[in-house]
């Protein structure tokens, strides 16, 4: 599907308004994503241990808070700015990680693409399986050069997301075993669903092209922590 017609970002926004009760669980995840709470230990462990003296965490793409809650018990009383686009998100985000941490809490309802971000202004950032709603290649540019300014020196980015893959076959191979995963997780009915929302409002880039941006736009150390068919935890240190 080109990318004129997918979903519009306030589409994508009300389908999530509907669905806070899914992404609120910390121990299941993101429970349509294969491996999902092994990618937030990794991702949270990895960043806890790149970025020791950690001040102020930015949650990209919040959901529920789980990304949150989890680096909060690797690094305690963070500061925490979390991002999502649906406010219902955002609620319930700030309710559960108000109750575990002391530090600082700021939602900002928006969009990644679209709200301010001042240079050195954050230790850590995260972005659980959002970034696969940006569009064309300037798009992804333009964030990841966001997030790297937006970092202090020795700061990281760490990211759990769908990935596509560059040859057709390939691609083809990991899509089936994730259809596999969605069957045996509830049915054939739900892989279609999920499938089917996937064609209308995501559009992910490779592994290999979020690598290569991540080091053109400045990123010193990128670390690749675990994959999956479509879905890979990896990040990046300033």
């Amino acid at each position: 599907m080109d990318d004129k017609t997918k979903s519009t970002v306030d589409e994508i926004r009300q389908r999530f308004d509907k669905d806070v009760e899914r992404f609120s669980v910390l121990q299941t995840g993101q429970s349509a994503t294969m491996d999902a709470p092994l990618g937030l230990e990794l991702i949270c462990t990895a960043a806890a241990a790149a970025t020791p003296g950690a001040k102020h965490l930015l949650d990209v793409g919040c959901g529920a808070g789980n990304y949150s809650l989890k680096m909060l018990q690797k690094v305690p009383n963070l500061d925490v700015t979390l991002v999502d686009l649906s406010r219902p998100m955002l609620d319930r985000a700030q309710q559960r990680v108000c109750a575990a941490t002391s530090g600082k809490i700021v939602t900002i309802q928006g969009d990644i693409r679209e709200i301010a971000m001042a240079d050195a202004s954050f230790d850590l950032i995260v972005a659980g399986a959002v970034l696969h709603h940006l569009r064309d290649d300037a798009q992804w540019r333009s964030v990841f050069e966001k997030i790297h300014r937006s970092l202090t020196p020795g700061g990281s980015f760490w990211i759990w997301d769908m990935v596509e893959h560059d040859h057709p076959a390939t691609h083809a191979i990991m899509m089936q075993r994730y259809g596999d995963y969605l069957t045996n997780l509830k049915n054939a009915a739900y892989r279609d669903e999920v499938f089917a929302y996937i064609e209308k409002e995501d559009s992910p880039r490779s592994l290999i092209f979020q690598i290569d941006l991540l080091r053109q736009v400045g990123f010193r150390t990128v670390e690749i922590l675990h994959k999956t068919a479509v879905f890979v935890a990896f990040g990046a240190i300033k």
